[in-house]
């Protein structure tokens, strides 16, 4: 059926034949913040944001957290699953070890452009996809995708062309293939991965609507994680402290970037569809305006 052929009558989506496709109940009366009833999994929790999002998602009332990562969180979940995302192996067995429905996946696992560049493609964007498209069909209506991004990849606009052509890759290994045919973008890996992700949230967000579920992503700028030496060794004191200063004039705190996950991913949010939203204290909006140093 195509998006053309469904109606929406007395709160409900309907085909022209009266089958329902999605009722949006409004989310639990009360706190549309509570995770309260929903099961979740998070990637990448050891450590940075992820593990500030563990502690903010157990102040919030989420009764069952599942974690993917290569190490244990030091936050109490209720499953931790060992898995390496930087291959499609690791994230396949990740996904069939998912137990139950999973209200809300938090892709947050990533890696900065220290690490090899098919590492940094593969964690950053490949697992990302690969394992929201391998849970898709877990999540009920009302669900949700947040993928944690990354203010580089505002590129993306610039590069859409080329990135349709990658993004049309559906196997692991030709991407992969595909980045070592273009050096001059394996050279900034991650830039690469995190447009690719930001672009992802865009195209995915129509079929997630026709589910009844939604797919958004959050776009921090500098934070104060482990990752930020490493950020700094890539991109450069000058660049790092440019950006900070103009902001708030210092980085975020983890937790205020999980703060802003956990809101794409409550019934707060559950009209916020395709969205890369900007985490970094109005950079980037000074960037559209002409207003930096």
């Amino acid at each position: 059926m195509s998006g053309h052929d469904e109606l929406y009558i007395d709160g409900r989506w309907t085909s022209p034949a009266g089958s329902e496709l999605f009722e949006p109940d409004g989310g639990p009366v009360g706190n549309p913040f509570s995770y309260q009833d929903k099961r979740v999994v998070v990637t990448g929790g050891a450590s940075g944001i992820g593990a500030a999002l563990l502690e903010l998602l157990g102040d919030l009332g989420a009764p069952h957290v599942t974690v993917i990562d290569r190490k244990p969180p030091a936050a109490a979940v209720d499953r931790f699953v060992e898995a390496d995302l930087s291959s499609r192996a690791g994230v396949d067995a990740a996904a069939a070890a998912i137990e139950g429905p999973v209200d809300v996946l938090f892709n947050n696992a990533g890696v900065a452009g220290t690490q090899p560049a098919p590492v940094v493609f593969s964690v950053n964007y490949l697992a990302v996809r690969r394992l929201s498209e391998r849970l898709a069909g877990r999540i009920p209506a009302g669900g949700a995708v947040v993928i944690t991004s990354s203010m580089a990849g505002i590129g993306w606009q610039a590069h859409q062309d080329e990135l349709g052509r990658l993004m049309a890759i559906d196997d692991w290994d030709e991407a992969l293939t595909w980045l070592d045919t273009h050096p001059e973008r394996a050279g900034d890996p991650y830039a690469l991965s995190k447009e690719c992700t930001q672009l992802y949230t865009l195209r995915a967000a129509r079929a997630a609507s026709r589910a009844g579920t939604r797919i958004n992503s959050a776009c921090p700028g500098a934070t104060s994680t482990p990752l930020l030496g490493d950020f700094r060794l890539t991109m450069t004191d000058e660049i790092i402290d440019w950006s900070v200063r103009q902001g708030l004039g210092r980085p975020a705190s983890p937790r205020e970037v999980a703060q802003i996950l956990a809101f794409l991913g409550s019934d707060a949010a559950g009209y916020l569809n395709g969205v890369n939203l900007p985490v970094d204290a109005g950079l980037q909006a000074a960037l559209a305006t002409g207003q930096t140093d």
